[in-house]
Parts: C-alpha cells; structure tokens; sequence
C-alpha cells in the first residue's frame, strides 16, 4: 500500500501542497507570529501512535470496573518558521495553502 493511501485525506493535502496555513489559531499570536502569514513551508511530516490503556482493577479507578482509553493516531507537520528554525505542529491546526 502507497504511503498516500495510508494518510488522512487533509494530511496527504497538505503534504502534496508542501505548504499550509492555519487552520486554528488556538496555539497563541506570538507562536503563530513566526511563521509566514500566506504560506509556512512543510519540511516534514511526523506519524505518533499513541497508545492507550485499559484499566481492569477497581482499586485503580474507583467505581469503574473496566476503564478503556482507545489508541490515537496523531500527525504532525515539521513546518519551517521566517528565522530557518523548525516547529513540530499537529495537524489539526493545519490547513494546506491556497495556490
């Protein structure tokens, strides 16, 4: 299976657009302020797995008997700021950059 077809949809936009803009602004203006206001070039692209738990013991968590956290796929982008230095984002901020 192709490395495109393994992506999320609006992950594998942004990768083929090599630039992205913001899709969210929750990450503060002097964050968002490093980066170029039109297009923030993608350097990178990053898969984290994070695994979740299962918690079977009472005497863990009061009053749940089972307790489950499903497994989350995370992607993020290594975008490049106006200084040259390099910031890993989450994806869901990200939107890819108009042409």
């Amino acid at each position: 299976m192709a490395k495109e077809q393994q992506l999320p949809q609006s992950v594998a936009a942004i990768e083929a657009r090599g630039y992205a803009v913001w899709q969210k602004q929750d990450l503060g203006p002097e964050f968002i302020g490093r980066f170029d206001e039109t297009r923030i070039p993608v350097v990178g692209l990053r898969h984290v797995r994070q695994w979740g738990i299962q918690v079977d013991d009472e005497r863990e968590i009061m009053g749940h008997e089972r307790t489950s956290i499903p497994d989350e796929e995370l992607w993020e982008f290594v975008l490049e700021a106006k200084d040259g230095s390099t910031y890993e984002v989450n994806a869901s901020f990200l939107a890819p950059a108009p042409e």
